[in-house]
């Protein structure tokens, strides 16, 4: 009998059922100009002896960092090496005829001139690839703009699905907020080849920066009253 009355207890503890919630979803999204140029210079070589043809890589790779080295700020160019990789060439018996390899130089930064002039500079290397992107702090500030209007627009629906379902007033239940960017238009492209002549004089390729948007994305459920 007792086993009976507990458990009849228990069931009645269980909490009742949420009524009158809603579930909802807002978004804020702001443009802002791309304020982080990331520029990749690269080199190839190739020979018979793998040996000699990782030497010349690491020759042209140690003339380009001490070059931009010389320029280089942090926040607004940054200096760090990329991909360097060297593997055999093979004849059509599957023999090893040769090596062939690349290495690469990275610049990044807010200051665009600095980094193309410096890429000018560097007679050891072409450009291979020119992107842009958002610096941390334009990113974080950008972030806080899209929150502000995100949460606003959360506020707004809750509100007027609220009224739209008669109720007075509503309490909030739960919340997520999480963020993106993205960067409309074509995706960075390959230089290597004119680069090569766009360099010639210590020329510095000019470059423009585009936009990205940042959005911030509010879901969450609300109790209506």
């Amino acid at each position: 009998m007792l086993a009976g009355v507990s458990a009849v207890f228990a069931q009645n503890m269980q909490p009742p059922e949420p009524r009158n919630v809603v579930q909802l979803s807002a978004s804020g999204s702001v443009d802002v100009q791309q304020d982080l140029l990331v520029l990749t210079l690269s080199t190839a070589r190739d020979g018979k002896d793998a040996a000699v043809v990782q030497s010349q890589l690491r020759q042209a790779l140690d003339a380009a960092v001490l070059e931009a080295r010389r320029n280089a700020e942090p926040g607004q160019m940054e200096v760090r090496t990329g991909n360097f990789s060297l593997y055999p060439r093979y004849s059509q018996n599957s023999q090893i005829t040769g090596w062939q390899g690349n290495t690469e130089l990275v610049l990044e930064g807010r200051d665009f001139a600095r980094i193309t002039n410096t890429a000018a500079r560097i007679s050891s290397m072409a450009i291979a690839q020119v992107a842009f992107s958002l610096s941390p702090q334009q990113r974080s500030k950008v972030e806080r703009d899209a929150q502000t209007l995100a949460i606003e627009n959360f506020k707004t629906q809750a509100a007027d699905l609220t009224r739209a379902f008669g109720f007075a007033d509503y309490t909030l239940r739960e919340v997520s907020v999480n963020s993106n960017s993205y960067a409309p238009g074509p995706r960075p492209r390959m230089m290597a080849m004119e680069a090569k002549s766009a360099m010639v004089g210590d020329s510095p390729i000019a470059v423009e920066a585009g936009k990205s948007t940042v959005t911030v994305n509010v879901s969450g459920s609300v109790q209506m009253r």
